[in-house]
């Protein structure tokens, strides 16, 4: 069921980019998916958006392409480095968690667990 809008859509700058009213979806998401050539009609059952709210949207890329593809560019890079970052951090972190000494308790599943390792490696 699609929930009747309260207000008449448009296409406004948040904290978030541009980003259809009465909604969080961007239009950086829709644009990811027209350029992975989405039908419309997918791309507004995949958000949950009414006919009027794709429309406007589509409409407004239409109408600013050269901005939004731009802003897209920017949108894509950010993601790229704050997936780099977590990507980091979370390695640093795993190393830290794999020097840590085990628990006394634990140590017979680590032994099983070493002897799996041991077992599918010959098996290579």
């Amino acid at each position: 069921m699609i929930p009747e809008p309260t207000q008449q859509p448009a296409i406004v700058r948040t904290e978030r980019g541009l980003t259809i009213t009465g909604t969080r979806i961007s239009l950086y998401d829709i644009f990811d998916l027209l350029k992975a050539q989405y039908p419309p009609k997918l791309i507004r059952d995949k958000f949950n958006l009414t006919d009027e709210q794709i429309q406007v949207a589509l409409s407004y890329i239409q109408a600013n392409k050269t901005q939004v593809e731009a802003e897209y560019q920017e949108v894509l890079q950010t993601r790229k480095e704050i997936r780099q970052y977590w990507e980091d951090r979370n390695r640093q972190r795993f190393y830290q968690i794999a020097a840590m000494p085990h628990k006394q308790e634990d140590s017979a599943l680590w032994a099983k667990l070493e002897k799996q390792k041991a077992r599918r490696s010959a098996e290579k």
